[in-house]
């Protein structure tokens, strides 16, 4: 293994390169611009950038490009060399200050739900400099921001900052309520753990529902699944131990902070987390993650899949993003300390979070909604679509003392009996974990678990930010007219907990009795995407969001567009595939298995009529019933496939495509994957699940 600490962050020009390269002045005016949050000036942008390319030369790269987050769910990067003409026919190496902070992509080519016409193509790129520049392929990244030619933004990192903008606002106005006028600035802060399936490249490569979708379309569940429960933090295979350990490398050259590896349920499947980062930086590393996985998979003759459900019958990949707010000092404001009961500020900031999730429930659900996480809530291996929080006993007794106005009595840790006396005596936490909930309290932050493995975090915790900083508001409202600060503060928060205490859940979210329960209380149950993403445009979130400026009305609504262009597309490209799968491959299969059965009855009849071939008749009679049920269920999908262009308003075509077509395709599956049980394996045109899932050693 390579040196580590040197290794890490050497393809970053992080801060210790900056300041090592920079001269004092411009480097000191640089980290006042970023800190202040102002524009740059050329001056300081012209030294950058030339520092910038002289580094990035000498580590090979020949090319730069503004790197970029667009509504696609995928990143996007247009590559200029350094050169430049010079006057006798030479070239010289020149990257200005101008090309640094600004670019001009094709705006008309991006998803921009109707902001954007396709004969208006200008659009802008935009250098956060709060998040480092890198080098990936021989080329210098620059992550920004994008924005049309009017100012919407068409990206998804721009609203991220807007959010962090906003929640900084309205919790400095708290803090300083405590007397904390050394905070100069509070953050949050996230950490998403990313699970993932490996299967062979090869395999992969016959599977064109895999291809074309990230998800097998058809599949028989094989004799094992994940019933054993024998993978989950399992000795790591060393074809994918050696996929890992690049991957980590990799990712550490990048300056992202990969720090845990294991295998997770499902045959397959496994796991990457990082340490936790400031929520811009965390979101383009996490996407930076998804691209290497990938890219990396292909050179150990891996396919890595992200999809939320690849393989029916196991458990699907999420991403469960840990989410927290801290101070430019050193102070993570969901830290608890010692004896939370006392501890007022962090009470105020947990009723904060509380008040958020309850006002705000149909936000975090739309946040993670798309045709592929539909697939994994509520499935028992992922929250449901109900959303709710889990604090644990400690935190629930004490709020549920403030609300009753009684003293909570602190039962403090106890040491964990486990009857060996060799091991060390150690406490045990004074509340346990909760896997089933969607959003727990885990110590010092919350763990937002429903996203789905594919997702951008950039979506859920722009939310988050945003719902967080409104209730802060809310408070400091409050709180900044009072004339006795503390008898005010306990009043809001005790009425705050008995008004919202509702959305906290400490059981078992997979329960019918909670879905009953949940519907009791008067929650949201929003099983599938149409159901929704009508709520992002509800009229209080169009409020919500204009009002702490992170998305106008307009693009408000080109999201909702473009999310809801994404469900319909997705499931319209998954029923071509299905049909084109039936016809190329199912089809041929049936019929040649068929006819090596009959071959086989007539042959024996013809050696002597007195033989029995009650086997190749049972099986031929199957089928041949089998195959006249596929014919008819191919028909009706692909008959409701040409329906779907009766329907030109988004939210009915949603939902055409959800109780129609969707599933026309599960009917189709399911003759499908009856027929993979009974045809002989090399009459079967596709990779099975015991294959895809036990094949890589």
């Amino acid at each position: 293994m390579k040196d580590i600490p040197n290794l890490f962050g050497s393809l970053v020009f992080n801060d210790s390169v900056m300041k090592a390269r920079l001269p004092k002045e411009t480097y000191k005016k640089l980290k006042n611009t970023i800190q202040a949050g102002k524009s740059l000036d050329l001056e300081v942008a012209n030294v950058v950038a030339n520092a910038m390319k002289d580094w990035a030369i000498e580590k090979g790269a020949t090319h730069y490009t503004h790197w970029f987050q667009p509504m696609t769910g995928v990143t996007a990067e247009k590559h200029d060399s350094f050169i430049s003409p010079d006057k006798d026919g030479s070239i010289i190496m020149e990257f200005s200050g101008k090309e640094l902070v600004q670019g001009e992509p094709d705006a008309s080519s991006f998803p921009s739900g109707g902001l954007r016409a396709t004969f208006e193509a200008r659009g802008y790129t935009a250098w956060d400099p709060t998040s480092y520049a890198f080098i990936k392929d021989g080329t210098l990244c620059i992550p920004t921001a994008f924005c049309s030619y009017s100012g919407e933004a068409l990206d998804k990192k721009t609203p991220v900052l807007r959010s962090m903008q906003a929640l900084n606002k309205q919790a400095l106005r708290i803090l300083k309520l405590f007397g904390k006028d050394e905070v100069k600035k509070v953050i949050t802060t996230v950490g998403p753990e990313q699970e993932y399936f490996l299967v062979d490249k090869e395999m992969y490569e016959k599977r064109p529902d895999l291809v074309f979708c990230g998800r097998t379309l058809f599949g028989a569940r094989p004799p094992k699944g994940q019933e054993m429960e024998d993978h989950y933090f399992g000795t790591i295979k060393p074809r994918v131990s050696a996929y890992m350990k690049e991957l980590e490398e990799e990712l550490w050259k990048l300056g992202v902070l990969a720090k845990t590896k294991h295998n997770e349920v499902a045959p397959a499947q496994h796991e990457l987390a990082p340490i936790f980062n400031t929520t811009n930086i965390a979101t383009d590393h996490n996407q930076l993650t998804m691209e290497l996985m990938k890219s990396i998979a292909n050179k150990h003759g891996l396919a890595c899949l992200l999809h939320e459900k690849p393989f029916a019958g196991v458990n699907g990949s999420g991403k469960h993003n840990n989410w927290s707010i801290s101070t430019d000092t050193g102070v993570n404001l969901l830290e608890p300390g010692d004896t939370p009961s006392e501890n007022a500020q962090f009470l105020l900031f947990l009723s904060a979070v509380i008040k958020a999730v309850d006002d705000y429930q149909d936000l975090l659900r739309v946040s993670v909604a798309s045709a592929g996480n539909d697939h994994r809530l509520g499935a028992n291996e992922a929250p449901p679509a109900i959303v709710s929080m889990f604090l644990g006993d400690e935190l629930t007794d004490i709020i549920t003392a403030i609300e009753n106005g009684t003293n909570y009595i602190d039962k403090g840790k106890s040491e964990m009996e486990i009857g060996v006396r060799v091991l060390p005596k150690f406490f045990k936490d004074t509340t346990d974990r909760n896997r089933t909930s969607p959003f727990a309290f885990t110590g010092n932050k919350f763990e937002f678990r429903m996203l789905g493995s594919t997702f951008s975090i950039a979506g859920p915790n722009i939310i988050l930010n945003t719902i967080v900083a409104e209730e802060l508001r809310q408070f400091a409202d409050i709180l900044e007219k009072s004339n006795n600060f503390d008898e005010d503060l306990n009043t809001l928060i005790k009425n705050t907990i008995r008004d919202h205490k509702k959305i906290i859940f400490n059981g078992n979210n997979y329960s019918d009795d909670w879905i009953q329960e949940a519907e009791k209380r008067g929650l949201l149950n929003l099983k599938t995407t149409p159901d929704a993403l009508p709520y992002f445009i509800h009229s209080k979130n169009i409020e919500l969001f204009t009002k702490h400026h992170v998305f106008s009305e307009s693009e408000l609504y080109s999201r909702y567009e473009i999310l809801m262009e994404n469900y319909c597309k997705t499931i319209h490209i998954e029923a071509l595939t299905m049909i084109d799968i039936v016809k190329k491959f199912i089809i041929p299969s049936v019929l040649s298995y068929q006819g090596e059965i009959a071959g086989i009855a007539n042959s024996k009849k013809q050696l002597n009529p007195t033989l029995q071939c009650e086997l190749e008749e049972k099986l031929l009679h199957d089928l041949s019933r089998l195959g006249n049920y596929l014919y008819a269920k191919l028909d009706t999908l692909e008959t409701s496939v040409l329906n779907a262009k009766n329907h030109s308003d988004l939210l009915e075509s949603s939902k055409y495509y959800r109780e129609s077509i969707f599933i026309n395709m599960q009917h189709l599956r399911g003759v499908v994957d009856e027929l993979e049980t009974l045809i002989g394996k090399d009459h079967w045109a596709l990779p099975t699940y015991g294959e895809l899932l036990f094949s890589v050693n």
